[in-house]
């Protein structure tokens, strides 16, 4: 289409712009976040697995991993506002899709559209940021603002996931944790397109196709057996995609490096892993994000399908841990100008004991909302600065494609952490456990995730 088209119509505030690309941010969180407490209403209006869950996450994970990139290398090419306007009309029309499904198969279907389009439409959001904000003042301001906004949606997303799926009538209360998106989305790209200022497209700036198919592929080759397979006692498919997944992932990283060689586009800089404080930093990055999303699938199940809590008040205790999470990020990041990394591993440690508590007073609701908002507390600690540590030594010009893999690398952990501690939590449980059953599986599952949280500490100590 012509690029005039794209042309923005009005003039309005480069703060405006701001609130207006963020919906970017505000959408694609959201939608993790809203799933994690619905789980067990989703799970019953599809008629699906457990195996089928796992998926509604891990699939809207690995779209967002595998796209993020070229993601940002197509806003280059084809401009900004074009590429922005697209990917959150396809990003509605997804959620559309996942609104309207009948079953698993095209729930996750969608689940994996979702995440693709919105890999393509908040890397734009992002850069949108820089060029609004050419100051640092300025730009440390609008990242605040736009750090503020994705992390109300979580908060957001948690209470209408515990809210929405009992609004049951003539549409099923869980379809609309998916339709609610479509108003948003509409208005959200008709303003983007009628406001935003349009990009120059660069010439020289063309994505890496087949780098995007090969890195996608073996995710979804190491992720999809991890999860169906174990539901289905292992048959030789399940076992034999797990060694293709590694062979791969394998050929992606020797065709990276054989394209950077020959000045050919890339996805990934591989010269960043020369750096020893980003090695170091991804894997504090990954053995975090393990933790971050399986802590939530295993205790809205157990919470919900265990216990017999409601989804509304499974939404409000995450609520109240959002909230902890929001007053200890706000302070951490004062605090870790004048102690440094002392303060990410202070927050390690509180989440460590307050996972200990979870163990130990799981039955006991009202000591749970002080240890959910102490857990809370420990995570706005942490993850505010962890992008920071992992990028402190890295040349300004290698920035972005830092950002940008550290983002693949965190949305690929939050995926393995749903398989694995996910996998192991179902896996105790059996198919008709009793309450013995499920404090079992769920006290080794949170055991395995201080596990990880120890690793954390060992990479934050290492840095």
């Amino acid at each position: 289409m012509n690029a005039s088209f794209y042309r923005s119509t009005a003039i309005v505030s480069r703060w405006v712009s701001l609130l207006i690309v963020s919906t970017a941010a505000f959408l694609s969180v959201i939608d993790l976040f809203i799933v994690n407490v619905a789980l067990p209403s989703i799970r019953e209006g599809i008629h699906g697995s457990n195996g089928d869950t796992q998926l509604v996450i891990v699939l809207y994970l690995l779209g967002h991993a595998a796209f993020l990139i070229i993601g940002g290398r197509l806003g280059d090419h084809y401009g900004r506002k074009r590429v922005f306007v697209w990917s959150m009309l396809l990003f509605t029309l997804a959620s559309g899709c996942c609104g309207i499904a009948q079953n698993a198969a095209q729930l996750n279907i969608a689940r994996f559209c979702q995440g693709a389009f919105a890999a393509f439409m908040v890397p734009q959001s992002i850069a949108y940021v820089q060029i609004l904000f050419p100051k640092q003042e300025d730009r440390v301001k609008a990242l605040g603002i736009y750090g503020a906004i994705a992390g109300t949606a979580s908060v957001i997303g948690q209470f209408l996931g515990g809210v929405l799926p009992v609004m049951d009538g003539i549409i099923a209360g869980w379809r609309w944790l998916f339709l609610v998106n479509l108003p948003v989305g509409l208005l959200s790209a008709y303003i983007a397109w009628r406001f935003l200022q349009q990009s120059t497209p660069a010439n020289d700036s063309r994505p890496d196709h087949f780098g995007v198919v090969l890195l996608s592929v073996g995710l979804i080759c190491l992720i999809y057996p991890l999860i169906r397979g174990r539901e289905l006692g292992w048959p030789l498919w399940s076992i034999l995609l797990l060694p293709a997944s590694l062979l791969l992932l394998i050929l992606f990283v020797y065709d990276q490096r054989r394209k950077q060689q020959s000045a050919q586009p890339y996805l990934i800089d591989l010269r960043l892993f020369a750096f020893r404080d980003f090695n170091i930093g991804l894997g504090a990055v990954i053995a975090y994000f393990i933790v971050q999303d399986s802590y939530f699938l295993i205790n809205t199940i157990l919470w919900q399908s265990g216990l017999g809590m409601g989804s509304v008040t499974t939404g409000n205790c995450f609520v109240l841990q959002g909230i902890g999470y929001v007053v200890a990020a706000v302070t951490s990041i004062r605090l870790v100008g004048r102690y440094g990394k002392k303060v990410l591993q202070a927050g390690v440690l509180l989440m460590l004991v307050m996972l200990l508590l979870h163990i130990l007073v799981i039955e006991n609701r009202h000591l749970l909302l002080v240890v959910l908002f102490l857990y809370g507390m420990g995570c706005g600690s942490v993850l505010p600065t962890l992008l920071t540590l992992a990028l402190q030594n890295i040349p300004p010009t290698m920035a972005g494609a830092a950002a940008g893999t550290y983002v693949t690398f965190q949305q690929t952990a939050i995926a393995l952490g749903v398989c694995i501690t996910g996998g192991l939590f179902f896996h105790l449980l059996g198919d008709s456990p009793s309450l013995h059953q499920w404090l079992l599986a769920y006290r080794r599952a949170t055991g395995l995730n201080m596990f990880f949280l120890v690793m954390v500490s060992y990479f934050l100590w290492r840095l």
